[in-house]
């Protein structure tokens, strides 16, 4: 008994440490972990959940024929990319904050997909002359 007890006594400090050191705390205690970045935009790093999160989104809302703030709308691709997958493309918003899109400012990051949900690409604005857009990188 007694040596359960001296190990009880040594481990129960560690576990506890280890479980309060594993908690965000300060300004990133609202974000996920951003360290396996699917795309970056910019200085954005989106995981996939991010990405099919707002894919998800700005489908269901193309499915149903209904916009926020005019998103989702068609694609043009006037930039001439080459996307793995053909179709009309439509563009909607992934924001920075790892929200859903939900109105308002639509940021410089959009997740591309096509008519039959299935995922083009991201692009962003940023560094991006004028109103054009650039691939981001995976």
């Amino acid at each position: 008994m007694v040596q359960l007890k001296t190990l009880l006594t040594v481990l129960c400090p560690l576990l506890l440490s280890s479980a309060v050191a594993a908690v965000p705390t300060g300004e990133n205690a609202g974000l996920k972990n951003r360290d396996s970045c699917a795309y970056t935009c910019g200085s954005t790093c989106y995981r996939a959940s991010d990405v099919s999160d707002a894919q998800e989104q700005g489908y269901s809302l193309y499915q149903s024929g209904e916009t926020v703030h005019n998103y989702p709308h068609v694609y043009h691709d006037y930039e001439g990319f080459d996307f793995p997958v053909s179709g009309t493309y439509y563009e909607f918003p992934i924001m920075s904050s790892y929200e859903v899109y939900t109105g308002g400012s639509p940021g410089a990051d959009r997740v591309i997909f096509n008519e039959n949900d299935e995922f083009a690409g991201m692009i962003t604005h940023t560094g991006a002359s004028g109103d054009d857009f650039v691939q981001c990188s995976s």
